[in-house]
């Protein structure tokens, strides 16, 4: 039964995402389902009763006039002479999340190594070394962190065809991908939360152990680094998995494929505003922290941002 299901949702991917529709659909399933079981206790093997369900229902041009689609059929048909869209493949999509990670990897990298290249002179000045030393090292660090930028931008151009191309993937590519993301949603919860206890409490070791003396701002700047990091590593891979989920043509059954428990919202600003809400939250925190240096006040920013964040969501979602 589920290879008729993965037919039946290939045979209406291109149609338009209507209550006309599904309900035409729903149709088809449940006499696809009823004849599916009638061959069956007819003593036919399952695949001889998928072959044969196929063959009675498995052109949609054929069934138009009894399912009351006509209308949307042509639509479709004209559509797809203006606009073809690239498939992509479950191993193209497997290709494109390796790529994702390792470029994931480099640029969290490289915001990191900008973040910590000041603690050169700052170990150097706190150790007596050269002051020369130090700056090299921070020299060291920038220049690394340019060639993990360049790397990236380089190596994502092979993917450019997802933005700049109408592409489309099937529902069992989409199923695989939506349940790589659910795997994953535990592994960024706890790289999220543990980037933002980092850069919440980065001022403890200062506070804590001033006896350190000038070594201790470099604490400060690692932990950021660190936390900085598993944010934006965790965001990259989960952005990854969104734009794939996202292929598909919003207005077609085929849409519905990226839909899992995501927050749909009422515009395109909303969804851009909301796409940037953390990061921005990030950024701010970070600004207000260095500017005043009341570490011991500012973590308060975080469960205010969570809180906003939950009403944000209540007010723009968009309605069923």
């Amino acid at each position: 039964m589920e290879t008729i299901r993965n037919y039946l949702e290939t045979m209406f991917a291109s149609m338009p995402n209507t209550p006309e529709v599904k309900k035409a659909k729903d149709e088809l399933l449940a006499m696809m389902e009823d004849k599916y079981n009638e061959l069956i206790a007819d003593g036919a093997n399952e695949n001889a009763a998928v072959g044969t369900v196929i063959s009675e229902f498995g052109n949609l041009d054929e069934l138009a006039e009894d399912l009351g689609l006509q209308k949307e059929i042509e639509e479709v048909h004209e559509k797809q002479q203006d606009i073809s869209r690239r498939y992509v493949s479950m191993e193209e999509v497997s290709a494109y999340f390796k790529a994702v990670r390792s470029g994931a990897w480099q640029v969290a990298l490289g915001v990191m190594l900008c973040i910590i290249c000041v603690t050169g002179p700052i170990i150097a000045a706190s150790l007596k070394a050269n002051p020369g030393l130090g700056v090299i090292a921070m020299f060291s660090c920038i220049a690394l962190a340019v060639g993990l930028f360049v790397f990236y931008g380089i190596a994502k151009k092979d993917w450019n065809f997802l933005k700049k191309e109408p592409c489309q993937i099937d529902i069992t590519t989409a199923n695989m991908v939506k349940e790589m993301r659910r795997n994953y949603r535990t592994t960024r919860a706890w790289m999220l939360a543990i980037g933002v206890v980092l850069c919440a409490f980065c001022w403890v070791p200062t506070a804590a152990f001033v006896f350190l003396g000038s070594l201790v701002p470099a604490t400060l700047f690692f932990m950021i680094g660190v936390g900085v990091f598993l944010i934006v590593y965790s965001s990259m891979v989960d952005k990854g998995f969104q734009k794939i989920l996202n292929l598909n043509d919003k207005k077609t059954i085929s849409g519905s494929y990226g839909k899992d428990d995501e927050i749909e919202y009422s515009s395109k600003t909303a969804t851009a505003v909301m796409s940037v809400y953390w990061p921005t939250v990030t950024c701010i925190y970070l600004c207000i922290s260095f500017l005043t240096f009341r570490w011991d006040i500012t973590w308060i920013i975080w469960p205010v941002a969570g809180i906003v964040r939950k009403i944000l969501n209540i007010t723009l979602a968009k309605e069923d």
